[in-house]
């Protein structure tokens, strides 16, 4: 019945971000419902979530490749500002008691949301990430002139060597280089090429992504994997090339990613942030504003607890 409702819902608001859209969580979850709140005619807010059993534990947590999740809350459009955070206060608190019980959460939400008095006194733990946020709704002119000097002048250079495409075909290309990557740090993928390939498919479908690839000739230097809804835009996944030697490549296909966002009418192109202080410093060259967001958590399986403990 939600998962019906929530889709009607879904089409009538194309501000409901990418991740929480009805056919980004048929893909990305074996199984998901939604908390939803209405006074009346109005919808005052939803909030889908992914639902996991594994033997002996109940989840609530992020799928691969989804960065956020969390309550949407629509506001009335004559509603003071004085009342702003309450409402989103009173929908919020009332979508939480609809979401089923979850012995183990580990769920990143969206930055613009910080009622974390509200998560605290419901029981959930809570840690923080970052991401850097750029306004396209800026000319661009000031978007280039808030770049660092050394970013401009490597995009400059860049946009006389390669050529960019929407290049989906390309897809086993990215996920070769982020398998590289990982290696490199004695990691390993949790998901498949396959997977990837099922929500590019769905964002396609729902234009709601494009898979950039920059090369000189034939040859490919770096891709990145945008996605978008009707107001922001995410650098969801990227990576250069290993036998490419053209570091330039991602300053110009971000760049080309902030360029489309500008276009298609959003308001913000998200970097979809790293902790990592080289990466972030890559990031924060682009004149973003650093923004939070939090990360909500509870365990209360001895199970996971245990597999926690044994993980290290």
């Amino acid at each position: 019945m939600n998962k019906a409702l929530y889709k009607t819902i879904c089409e009538q608001h194309p501000e409901i971000p990418v991740f929480s859209q009805y056919w980004w969580l048929d893909v990305s979850c074996t199984e998901w419902d939604a908390a939803i709140v209405t006074k009346g005619s109005h919808t005052q807010g939803v909030w889908a979530y992914p639902i996991e059993n594994k033997p002996g534990v109940s989840l609530i947590r992020n799928p691969q490749l989804t960065p956020y999740l969390g309550p949407k809350v629509f506001f009335p459009k004559d509603i003071k500002a004085a009342n702003i955070d309450g409402y989103e206060y009173e929908t919020i608190a009332e979508l939480l008691k609809q979401v089923k019980d979850a012995q183990v959460w580990g769920l990143a939400i969206q930055p613009e949301l910080k009622q974390a008095g509200l998560f605290k006194n419901s029981g959930l733990q809570q840690s923080v990430q970052q991401t850097f946020l750029i306004d396209v709704t800026a000319d661009e002119a000031t978007l280039r002139a808030n770049m660092k000097e050394n970013l401009r002048k490597n995009i400059r250079q860049a946009e006389g060597e390669m050529t960019i495409t929407n290049s989906p075909e390309h897809l086993k290309d990215l996920y070769g280089y982020y398998q590289h990557m990982l290696t490199r740090k004695s990691k390993s993928a949790h998901f498949s090429l396959a997977y990837m390939q099922r929500l590019l498919d769905a964002c396609i479908e729902h234009d709601a992504g494009a898979l950039w690839v920059a090369k000189t000739d034939d040859k490919i230097h770096g891709i990145v994997w945008q996605v978008w809804d009707s107001e922001c835009s995410y650098a969801l996944s990227l990576g250069q090339n290993p036998e490419s030697d053209n570091y330039k490549a991602m300053s110009l296909l971000l760049w080309h990613g902030i360029k489309e966002a500008k276009r298609r009418g959003q308001k913000t192109f998200d970097m979809e942030g790293s902790m990592d202080p080289g990466v972030e410093r890559f990031y924060r060259s682009f004149g973003g504003k650093r923004a939070l967001y939090l990360i909500l958590s509870k365990n209360t399986s001895r199970i996971w607890k245990l597999k926690q403990m044994l993980r290290g």
